[in-house]
């Protein structure tokens, strides 16, 4: 991957891992323009970076195709597309169907209806891109107590998932992020199981844009921030019983019986 030069967009870049990615592809020479929910966030990371802003909601067929059409307009193309901007709503059963909604749109739907308007442009041009999502270790896990936000995440890594298999071959490269805690206002925000989430160490965004760039150089379809999950991944798939059992035992851990 050539990064001097790249035009990248990041979403929900604003703060956290987006606003890390977008400034790691800055430092590396790339061209970057930069998407948040508020215009003047969205403003003050693209100043942060030199690049240019779009504010919008890319989880809407209109916000993303808005986004896809500005990065042509600005950059003259993307190369690197890092669909980033999350939500984390809390809620089990309790969640209501607006909870679930938006979890839907923000955390898969977005990714959907961005790939829609940017693949095909791709694939008109032949020119290779690159589209990495922003999932979670909920994605291939779970996350206890939010039953939006791991059933999304795991819909998320599985639309990576299968936007690489219909089109690496067609010179689309994808990844999937999947880190554990990291330490951004979702982390702060998360309750009880914020030190769940923190056990193996909560790391700091420019660490997930770190394993980020490292997984890229590698062509990695898993970038893993958190090395320990590959374990925990490999150990679900093993013995499925037993690592729901274990997880069981954090939930009684951290909610009671």
């Amino acid at each position: 991957m050539q990064w001097q030069g790249a035009r990248v967009v990041v979403t929900g870049a604003g703060r956290g891992i987006g606003r890390a990615l977008a400034e790691r592809a800055a430092a590396e020479g790339a061209q970057v323009l930069v998407n948040d929910l508020d215009p003047q966030t969205a403003a003050d990371a693209a100043a942060a970076v030199g690049g240019t802003s779009y504010a919008g909601d890319v989880s809407t067929t209109q916000g993303a195709a808005g986004l896809v059409d500005a990065a042509f307009e600005h950059l003259g193309g993307i190369d690197v597309f890092f669909a980033n901007a999350g939500v984390d709503l809390g809620g089990g059963l309790d969640a209501s169907d607006e909870d679930w909604a938006r979890s839907l749109d923000v955390n898969v739907m977005a990714h959907v209806r961005t790939a829609r308007a940017l693949v095909p442009r791709w694939l008109e041009t032949g020119a290779p891109g690159r589209f990495v999502v922003t999932a979670s270790a909920a994605g291939l896990l779970t996350m206890i107590g939010a039953a939006p936000y791991s059933v999304t995440k795991h819909a998320a890594v599985a639309f990576a998932e299968w936007l690489s298999i219909t089109y690496a071959d067609q010179g689309v490269t994808v990844h999937a992020i999947c880190p554990q805690g990291v330490n951004t206002a979702m982390l702060q925000g998360s309750g009880p199981v914020q030190g769940l989430l923190s056990h193996d160490a909560a790391i700091e965004p420019a660490d997930v844009a770190d394993a980020a760039w490292a997984a890229i150089e590698e062509g990695s379809f898993l970038i893993l921030p958190h090395p320990e999950v590959a374990g925990y991944y490999a150990a679900r798939a093993a013995d499925t019983d037993r690592w729901l059992g274990g997880m069981r035992k954090l939930q009684r851990k951290v909610f009671g019986a």
